[in-house]
């Protein structure tokens, strides 16, 4: 087994522990996520830990000394959901003695995370998407105009395009929230996290116990419908009732709860499994091949269910081999635009009074670079000529026109792009959007920007930081 690695939410202490690389990959994009400012929807199975993501997106951001305000928007009453959210002056409504700030001044200059957004009325929403969009507001009964500074997290269980298309929640309102989206994979895409979670649920218990490996390989053929809440609700009962340091099979198959439909349907398929052969195995290759590795496709193609297929996977030994091109995340196109990856190569700039200068760059976006090493300083205002090769690609030596966006210490300095060629521009491109699907972003068509055509302040401001 890999060894699990803890994150740690700096604001509360909380924490991640993962030993998946799926894991590792979306706790990366999370890390990502919480360094910019725009409004994040969090997307998963109940149990997943939408929750937690989002505490820990406040806690890695530069608002995390600032208010975290959450409200769980399908437990308020419909007649009490914009009192909370918007505030009220006193007499507004029968029994409102005195006035309340709404849970959008409260969390002024921090975060406010709408659990379940997808329970919200459509009036609702349209209010909400007026305050996104830093527009003032009124409490309910006032007359002075409140304005709030907060970054919006969002979370829901439901497939908001699905509600999108059937009417149910505003097209424009989607859109807003989800500049970054984010996916937590459930539990059962992610097997290899099944045993480090229910060791470091045990061990917070703290009596000492165990599991067999017997008990550990229940707990690995188990689907875990509620996920990482039902897995630790498991381990907490049968810690209570464990009669020895060693926690069993048998103790851990009396806690999960297996329905009628779903056992017959598992003596279905070992009756069938005598009769499978190697055509079987080749069957379900082939389909997680044409599918990426995509379980829940891949038994669609098959015809079976995708209990039944992770099975099988278990029966042909097919679990360790199985590396799939997970998307965890999407992108709205204005984030397409404005990613910026990590890198390390050389950069030549040449000053418009001919001074050859060698540098190195440490991050990349269309709109510029950030670099280090400068031994020159280099006026703002005068245009330089920047020729670099991307890592990986086996295309010329590129070349851009670019400005002085800001100027550091020790050589740092940002620069941003003032003219690039098409066909330069296409290329830096694509190199991006396959960092994009490296990192396990969803990447979806942008419209046509080029830098030489863009808002160059907008630009400045963003190039190399």
């Amino acid at each position: 087994m890999t060894t699990p690695a803890t994150f740690e939410n700096p604001a509360d202490g909380s924490r991640f522990i993962v030993a998946s690389d799926t894991m590792r990959k979306f706790m990366a994009m999370v890390e990502r996520v919480a360094r910019h400012v725009g409004s994040v929807l969090i997307l998963g199975e109940t149990g997943t830990g939408k929750e937690m993501t989002a505490h820990t997106i406040h806690g890695l951001s530069l608002r995390c000394g600032k208010p975290f305000v959450e409200i769980n928007c399908a437990a308020l009453p419909e007649n009490l959901v914009e009192s909370e959210l918007f505030g009220y002056e006193k007499g507004a409504f029968s029994g409102a003695d005195s006035a309340k700030p709404g849970l959008f001044e409260m969390a002024h200059g921090g975060t406010i995370f709408l659990d379940e957004i997808g329970e919200l009325d459509l009036r609702i929403q349209v209010k909400l998407l007026r305050v996104l969009d830093r527009a003032p507001y009124y409490r309910l009964g006032g007359h002075r105009k409140i304005t709030s500074d907060v970054r919006v997290v969002a979370a829901t269980n439901r497939d908001l395009k699905g509600e999108v298309s059937s009417g149910r929640f505003r097209k424009d309102l989607y859109h807003r929230l989800s500049q970054f989206e984010l996916c937590v994979p459930p539990l059962r895409e992610r097997p290899e996290d099944i045993e480090a979670l229910a060791k470091h649920f045990l061990a917070q218990m703290g009596q000492g116990l165990k599991f067999s490996l017997e008990a550990l390989q229940v707990l690995q053929a188990y689907e875990w419908p509620g996920n990482v809440r039902e897995l630790q609700n498991v381990v907490n009962k049968v810690a209570v009732l464990a009669s020895s340091a060693e926690i069993g099979p048998c103790e851990l198959r009396a806690e999960l709860t297996v329905t009628e439909p779903l056992a017959e349907e598992e003596e279905r398929d070992s009756e069938s499994a005598t009769q499978l052969d190697s055509l079987e195995a080749q069957a379900i290759k082939t389909a997680l091949q044409r599918t990426g590795g995509h379980r829940g496709r891949a038994a669609e193609q098959l015809g079976i269910s995708r209990r039944t297929l992770s099975r099988k996977l278990r029966q042909y030994g097919f679990l360790a081999a199985r590396q799939p091109t997970v998307e965890l995340g999407t992108l709205s196109n204005e984030q397409q635009r404005h990613f910026r990856t990590p890198v390390w190569f050389p950069v030549a700039l040449q000053t418009a009074a001919g001074l050859d200068l060698s540098c190195t760059a440490t991050n990349l976006s269309l709109s510029g670079m950030g670099l280090e090493g400068l031994t020159a300083v280099l006026d703002q205002q005068s245009e330089l000529r920047v020729r670099f090769q991307l890592p990986d690609s086996k295309g010329n030596v590129v070349e851009v026109r670019a400005r002085l966006a800001w100027g550091g210490a020790h050589g740092r300095a940002g620069i941003a792009f003032v003219e690039v060629q098409p066909a330069v521009h296409q290329e830096i491109s694509r190199w991006l959007r396959q960092k994009m699907t490296d990192e396990g972003w969803r990447v979806q068509p942008t419209e046509p920007a080029h830098p030489e055509t863009g808002n160059r302040k907008g630009r400045a401001a963003s190039a190399g930081q």
